[in-house]
C-alpha cells in the first residue's frame, strides 16, 4: 500500500509542477484555478510522502517521489512541446525511471 501511496505521491508531484508552470505564465487572466490545483496537489503530494515514509526508508522513498515527479513532469512539457523530446534527454529520462524501479527491487 505504501508503495502505491508514494507513486501516486509522485504524480501528484509532476500536477503541481505543471500547475505552477501554468500559474506563472498565464497573460491576463485569472490564476486562481492553477494557483488553488498547486495548492491541493502539492499538500497531497507531501502528505502522500509522509504516509509512505511510515513504512519504506527515508532516503528510498524520497529518491522515487523524486524521481517518478520528474519523469512525469518531463513528460508533460515533451507532450506540451515546452521541451524538445531529445534522444539524450529520453535516454536520460528513461535512465531515471530504471534507478526508480530498481529502488524498489532492492528496497
Amino acid at each position: 500500500m505504501s508503495w502505491l501511496v508514494l507513486i501516486l505521491s509522485g504524480a501528484l508531484e509532476a500536477v503541481w509542477a505543471a500547475a505552477l508552470h501554468r500559474a506563472s505564465t498565464l497573460q491576463g487572466r485569472r490564476r486562481v484555478a492553477p494557483a488553488a490545483l498547486f495548492l491541493a496537489a502539492a499538500a497531497a503530494s507531501t502528505g502522500g510522502l509522509a504516509f509512505a515514509m511510515r513504512s519504506i526508508p527515508t532516503g528510498t522513498a524520497y529518491s522515487v517521489w523524486v524521481g517518478v515527479g520528474v519523469v512525469l513532469t518531463s513528460a508533460y512539457a515533451i507532450a506540451t512541446k515546452v521541451e524538445r523530446p531529445t534522444t539524450a534527454r529520453l535516454l536520460l529520462l528513461a535512465g531515471i525511471a530504471a534507478c526508480v524501479a530498481g529502488l524498489k527491487v532492492v528496497a
